[in-house]
This record gives structure tokens, C-alpha cells and sequence, in this order.
């Protein structure tokens, strides 16, 4: 629901109800992620996709019959068939699982609350009931980036297990779904969540203020990242050469990276390929729970930054996870082209993508993200155990129980990976 906040909270703003529909479950090549919502107004006003046009008709006059006629929440299922493939809508062939409930803001001022931190960057998570009791499905939870509630539809004992699931996610910034309850102590109830989670922006940081720095701070921006350009120079580290880039600072390169701030899903990439800053800056930045190291520089720069990294007793696990020669195999040559080649990698490797050609490959086109890398597998294993199905009664998606350890273990994974 949150990829049309803006429109969703001008109505709760304005008090208006709404149907809203969304994707609960994904299967196959479907072409949206689950949590994807479709939003009717009483006046017919429709905003958002959840099928990028292929069942967007059905969905809208599902959604008119449960605002206009009050109804619970209803679940819905579109998909394939080889008989009829375009009359059931998804031509590409997955499957989406779909709930339709009817919203009256009067009644769910924590929603309101919840998008207006949504809106203004701030971190915030709705977890949302998309399968289990009638009387429980549609259910919202809003928790705040401070781990406040500003309201819940759930019981006491619900609401608690729903917000530990809630919280690691918010804190690993990703959204997930998970099933849980049918144990006392946690919530006496099977039922199936699924948490749309906004999170702060995760931080690109570009060490080296030149051209490529300049296109890379606007490819960056354009796919939602924090950016920051470094430089010790201060005659070409100026707002004026970066005016995409959200901070521009003057400082060693190294020094900058002790004192501020990062996480697993943040992006290093070292454009000055001159080893008086690369080897400090790189030495640290392998040694940080990031996402992405990347550094620019050909060939035998490459060879002799790592023969200067070996030398600087920088671990042979920690060199493997540097990209370097940064970027995917496009054939690049302006700053322009470098950016799109180094941004490519960066998403190749968060979602832990090939990067190959379609064209060569087999399955799905769209596929569930997984949970974030890091550098080093260490730090991996536990982002991943950080995020998965852990409290006691949740299970995975695949319907495999999973044990998990307790509450304050698993706060603990989430914010400080091993």
C-alpha cells in the first residue's frame, strides 16, 4: 500500500473511505511484488497498479462492490489458464493472491499516522492480516521507527507477535510475510501477516569527486538512495559539481567513513583509484556490515590495490567481496554509461541476480527478493537470520515451521550483524 501513500493519506486526510486491493502472494512471473495495493474512492477515483494492466479491471469492480455494498474483506486469485488466458488476465503467466477491504479513516487514525510517516521519509511499518479468521482478515498494526504503536485492529496477544515480526523487518528495512500463531503464549490463532515497511533511505557513498562521481550521485538518486559525495580536495568536492547528490563533504576519505554512519543495505563505491585514499578507505570499508564495495580502475590498478590491501593484512575473505574493477560488462565509456554499469551491479548483487541477459536465461522474469548481502558470509547469515520467519510460531513462506531463538536475540541480530 505504500507505493500510493501520497493519494492514501490526502483521503484519510480528507476522511473519505476507500477499497483498497492488494497483493498479497506472488507466484511465478507475476509483474508486481507482493504488498503492491489499488485503491478505489466512493466517487470511482482508482489510483496505483497491482498487475501492471492485466487484471486491473476486475480488481477495480471488485473493489467498487465491497465499498459500495460494506462488505468484509474478500480474497482473490488471478491467474493463468491455457483455455482462456486473457479472459483470467495474466498473460505472463504467474499468479497473484489479492485481498479487497473497505477502509474508513474515521475508524483506523493509526493508518493516517502511519502514512504521513511514510511521506515524509520517515520510518514506519503497517503490518496488514491477509489470511486467516473473518474476523481478523484486513486487520492493520502501524509501528513507528521508534517501535511505538499508534493503534492496532488486533488483540492484545496478536498485536505482540505480529509487532516482534514487525519490528525486525523495520529495523533490516525490508518488507516480508510470514504465517504465525496457534500457540498460547504468542497468539492463539493462525493467521498470515504481511508487513509493507518504509524505511529511511539506504545510503550511497561515493568517495572521489570526479565526473563519474557526478553521473554515479544521479543514477543514485534516481534509484532512491541517500547520496554522498567525499573528497579530500575541497576545490572539487562543491554542491555546484554535485547537484544531485544529497550531502557533499570535504574530509579524508577514511576519516569520513569511521564516524559515519552505515548499515547492510548501504553502497560504497571508491572512484579515485589513486592508492593513497583507496587503500585506508578500502581497508575499513571491507572490514563494515555494508551491502556493496565497489572500486573503479583498471586492470593492474586493480592488481596492485590488492597486492597493497594483502600488504596491509586485509583478509582474503574480505578481498573476495570487493568489486573491483567496479561495474557489469556494458561496454561503458562516458561517466553516464560507467553509472548505469556500476548501478546495475549494485542491484545484481543485492538481489543476488546473474546479471546475464534475459534472453539467456530460463524461469521467471520476476522473482521474490531475497534478503540483502553483505560483505562477507558471516555478516550474511545473519541478515538473513535476522529477517526470516524467527519468532517461535511463524513459518516460512513455503509452510516449513522454522524454530526460532527469542525476541531479544533475534532485536539483536537485526541491529548489530555479526
Amino acid at each position: 500500500m505504500l507505493n500510493i501513500a501520497d493519494t492514501l493519506h490526502r483521503w484519510c486526510r480528507e476522511q473519505r473511505p476507500f477499497a483498497l486491493a492488494t497483493v498479497t502472494g506472488v507466484t511465478g512471473s507475476a509483474p508486481l511484488p507482493a504488498g503492491t495495493s489499488v485503491a478505489v474512492d466512493e466517487e470511482g477515483t482508482a489510483v496505483g497498479s497491482i498487475s501492471g494492466g492485466c487484471v486491473e479491471g476486475a480488481v477495480y469492480e471488485l473493489c467498487q462492490q465491497v465499498l459500495r455494498h460494506r462488505m468484509p474483506a474478500q480474497r482473490a486469485r488471478f491467474g493463468y489458464s491455457d483455455e482462456d488466458a486473457f479472459a483470467v488476465g495474466l498473460t505472463c503467466g504467474g499468479e497473484l493472491d489479492v485481498l479487497i477491504q473497505r477502509i474508513d479513516p474515521a475508524t483506523r487514525p493509526h493508518l493516517a499516522t502511519a502514512l504521513t510517516e511514510a511521506i515524509h521519509g520517515r520510518a514506519t511499518a503497517v503490518a496488514q492480516v491477509v489470511d486467516g479468521p473473518a474476523h481478523l482478515l484486513g486487520g492493520l498494526l502501524a509501528l513507528h521507527g521508534d517501535g511505538s504503536l499508534s493503534g492496532t485492529d488486533l488483540d492484545t496477544d496478536i498485536s505482540s507477535a505480529v509487532t516482534r515480526y514487525a519490528q525486525a523487518l523495520l529495523r533490516a528495512g525490508r518488507a516480508g510475510r510470514a504465517a504465525l500463531g496457534g500457540a498460547a503464549d504468542t497468539c492463539p490463532e493462525y493467521l498470515t501477516v504481511l508487513v509493507h515497511v518504509a524505511s529511511i533511505r539506504p545510503r550511497m557513498l561515493i568517495f572521489g569527486a570526479v565526473d563519474f562521481a557526478a553521473a554515479l550521485s544521479q543514477t543514485g538518486r534516481l534509484l532512491g538512495y541517500q547520496v554522498t559525495v567525499c573528497d579530500a580536495r575541497p576545490v572539487f568536492a562543491t554542491p555546484t559539481r554535485f547537484p544531485h547528490a544529497d550531502e557533499v563533504v570535504t574530509d579524508w576519505p577514511h576519516r569520513y567513513l569511521a564516524r559515519t554512519a552505515v548499515d547492510a543495505r548501504t553502497a560504497i563505491c571508491v572512484l579515485t583509484h589513486e592508492a593513497k585514499f583507496d587503500i585506508p578507505l578500502l581497508r575499513q570499508a571491507l572490514a563494515l556490515p555494508v551491502g556493496y564495495v565497489g572500486a573503479m580502475g583498471s586492470r593492474r590498478t586493480h592488481d596492485e590495490r590488492l597486492r597493497l590491501l594483502r600488504e596491509a593484512r586485509v583478509p582474503a575473505e574480505q578481498l573476495a567481496a570487493l568489486h573491483s574493477p567496479i561495474g557489469l560488462d556494458l561496454g561503458a565509456h562516458t561517466p553516464e554509461e560507467t553509472a548505469v554499469s556500476i548501478t546495475a551491479e549494485i542491484i545484481a548483487h543485492t538481489n543476488g541476480a546473474s546479471g546475464l541477459p534475459l534472453s539467456r536465461r530460463t524461469g521467471p522474469i520476476h522473482r521474490t527478493a531475497p534478503h540483502q548481502h553483505t560483505n562477507g558470509p558471516t555478516r550474511q547469515h545473519a541478515a538473513n537470520r535476522a529477517t526470516g520467519h524467527l519468532p517461535r510460531s511463524i513459518r516460512s513462506g513455503d509452510g516449513a515451521a522454522r524454530p526460532a531463538p527469542p525476541a531479544d536475540t533475534l532485536a539483536e541480530a537485526v541491529n548489530h550483524p555479526a
